[in-house]
């Protein structure tokens, strides 16, 4: 029998019950390959690796992450609770030393949630990694936590999420969004006011296969997560960079994801994109698990790859090559980002269209600037589909006088805000007060 030098736990959740239409890419049949495919090579066989039930993630563990309007159960169905509990089942079992790493291979996926959730923007209701980010620092105290996101797409909902906060470092690869969907995640995004540096985009051109993505990880992701010095590292872990996924143009292999992962050495992966679901889901995924497990992924091809068919141009090798330059230092040398202050607020007024629910949003954020904390944070958001509402977030280290505020704002009856919802993370309070 095999033996895994390091054990992995594999969590499925295939949500039979929900897909956004029969035909969506994002439907019941993206995991049921990858089944398959696991049983068939045995991979279960391998002393080490063994598959776990998700958990649920109940109302308060998304109100840690999350502003929901109206509610909770307005935005998030059952198969997205259990898909966040997938990934919160996996943090478990390496928190609890069940086993060294965790792979979350669940849906639907969720990098495309932001703080606020009024609905269903790029296949995402809610954040799924992030949720499971503030259930480990709920339950074990960690803090110091690198989020990397291989998605395709740009992570635009967790950088959201994680925007203000020193302690999460977000990284995300991704192909340029001058030519995909959502259009964001360039260089100068590189975190809040008091969280500079903190994230980090890396806009890779279409058609970067293995060579380019793993001289980005050799030479700027590993090098700034080894600065960092994180607790846990969690890959959020789309894999719609593959060469045959049908919404995307890169050209990324089952043996790159392998590999990447082999450098990368994530304590948790959670599944996002990948939409090749016959083609691509079930190598990608064998080799991301072998890789993790520290098992040979040398055998795991993909029937219709050719060494050398894709390699990138000589153009697109040396743009990569200044990329990797220009990464590091938007992180060892990060800039101040532009920021509107009004008085003791640093204020950011936004649109946030939902592309799934035809939902537009606007939002105007306030971040109060204290010298003895962090601040807090109030969000003021209405949408097509709500009147106005108003989210109250106090930071873990909130100062005596802006805990006081910011329960004075959440306390408020004499406002014009339809509902509030309160995110204490100091006192671990969360809840909602209707007008």
């Amino acid at each position: 029998m095999l033996t895994a030098p390091t054990s992995l736990g594999i969590i499925f959740f295939p949500a039979y019950d929900w897909a956004i239409s029969p035909t969506h890419p994002e439907r019941e049949e993206r995991l049921l390959y990858t089944q398959d495919q696991f049983r068939e090579e045995g991979l279960f066989d391998i002393e080490g690796i063994s598959e776990h039930r998700p958990l649920r993630a109940e109302n308060v563990d998304i109100m840690r992450t999350h502003f929901c309007f109206p509610t909770v159960e307005a935005v998030c169905t059952e198969s997205h609770r259990i898909s966040a509990g997938g990934a919160i089942r996996a943090a478990q079992l390496v928190m609890q030393k069940e086993s060294q790493r965790a792979f979350a291979l669940v849906r639907p996926p969720g990098h495309h949630a932001m703080k606020v959730v009024h609905g269903n923007r790029g296949f995402c209701n809610i954040n799924i990694e992030a949720v499971m980010v503030e259930w480990i620092r709920s339950h074990y105290g960690i803090r110091r936590i690198a989020v990397v996101d291989t998605d395709c797409h740009h992570g635009d909902g967790s950088q959201d999420v994680f925007w203000h906060d020193p302690e999460v470092l977000f990284i995300s690869l991704h192909q340029d969004g001058r030519t995909l969907y959502p259009g964001s995640g360039f260089l100068h995004e590189n975190g809040g006011p008091k969280a500079a540096g903190r994230t980090i985009n890396i806009p890779l051109p279409p058609q970067t296969g293995d060579q380019g993505y793993l001289q980005v990880i050799e030479e700027a992701v590993l090098p700034i997560l080894e600065h960092f010095k994180p607790e846990l590292i969690i890959n959020s872990a789309g894999q719609d960079n593959h060469y045959s996924d049908p919404i995307t143009n890169m050209h990324f292999s089952a043996q790159g994801y392998a590999r990447l992962n082999e450098l990368l050495k994530p304590d948790i992966a959670v599944l996002e994109g990948g939409y090749s679901i016959k083609s691509a889901l079930p190598y990608v995924n064998l080799g991301i698990c072998l890789a993790m497990a520290g098992c040979d992924y040398s055998a795991v091809r993909e029937p219709d790859f050719v060494p050398g068919r894709l390699k990138e141009t000589a153009d697109t090798l040396a743009y990569i090559d200044e990329l990797c330059g220009q990464v590091r230092d938007a992180y060892f040398h990060p800039s101040m980002p532009p920021a509107k202050k009004e008085g003791l607020f640093y204020v950011r007024e936004r649109r946030i269209f939902y592309d799934t629910d035809n939902i537009l949003e606007k939002q105007r954020e306030e971040l109060k600037d204290c010298d003895k904390c962090r601040g807090y944070r109030l969000i003021k958001t209405e949408s097509s589909s709500i009147l106005p509402c108003l989210g109250v977030e106090l930071f873990a280290d909130c100062c005596p006088e802006c805990e006081s505020e910011a329960h004075a704002a959440f306390a408020n009856k004499h406002d014009n805000y339809l509902i509030a919802q309160l995110m204490d993370h100091k006192n671990r309070e969360y809840g909602y007060r209707k007008k």
